[in-house]
């Protein structure tokens, strides 16, 4: 069983487009869960809706009631990285919460997520991702690519619970962080994964390049987006079933 999420509308209809799911979801307290079964892999799929708490809370109740081996996200992100243009798919071998820390001085220092910030070293680089995940997101590239319009690579995301338009501030978290993209909810769903035990996959195609005008080509090409995410979806649900059976 593989747990699937996504935050928003454009995002779920992507996966339910591709995925074979049951017609009607089954209804946790305000979540709707699709169950299904895509190539032999047994699946759950759930809208967490955008931001930290809603995205822990829906990888929360997929972990308690499913008991999935793996959670996946996909979704659209914000491009940090001004080589990657919109459309480009961007597969997370490196994740951290930024918006977690201290203020002192007026001054924002952000730490390690979950640490008491005071007296905590500051978060200068994003904390990689498991050397088993990153070799699956390694061959999901390499398989995906022939696939795509735009690139497709690994790399680093930043989550916070803010919509990015702003330049400067995106330069800052490129250079800072060597961060590739920012989104609202891989961060938290990450944090969940391992207080669990529990792999994660974080697909994420660029909408928008976080600049100023993001909130305009957002909108535009966030459907165009989510159905990159979904298509990568597919292709990593077939290479984890795959190595499952061989294991």
């Amino acid at each position: 069983m593989y747990g699937i999420l996504c935050a928003v509308p454009e995002e779920l209809e992507a996966l339910r487009a591709r995925l074979t799911l049951d017609p009607e979801p089954e209804v946790h307290g305000p979540a709707q869960v699709w169950r299904g079964e895509h190539d032999g892999a047994r699946i759950a799929l759930v809208r967490s809706g955008i931001g930290k708490v809603n995205a822990a809370a829906a990888a929360t109740l997929l972990l308690s009631l499913f008991s999935p081996e793996a959670l996946i996200f996909s979704g659209v992100a914000g491009g940090l990285d001004p080589a990657l243009p919109v459309g480009a798919v961007l597969l997370a071998d490196r994740l951290a919460i930024h918006d977690y820390g201290l203020v002192q001085d007026g001054r924002f220092t952000p730490t390690a997520y979950g640490v008491i910030p005071v007296g905590a070293p500051r978060l200068a680089s994003l904390p990689p991702v498991a050397a088993e995940t990153a070799a699956v997101l390694s061959a999901l590239a390499e398989t995906v690519a022939p696939q795509l319009d735009g690139p497709v690579r690994l790399g680093g995301v930043v989550t916070a619970d803010y919509f990015l338009s702003c330049g400067a501030t995106r330069e800052t978290l490129h250079a800072e962080f060597a961060a590739d993209a920012i989104d609202m909810e891989s961060g938290a769903v990450a944090e969940v994964a391992q207080a669990w035990g529990r792999p994660l996959y974080v697909i994420r195609t660029l909408s928008d390049l976080a600049g100023e005008e993001s909130h305009v080509t957002y909108l535009e090409m966030a459907a165009m987006a989510a159905r990159n995410s979904a298509l990568c979806v597919e292709t990593l649900l077939q290479l984890l079933e795959t190595g499952r059976r061989r294991g």
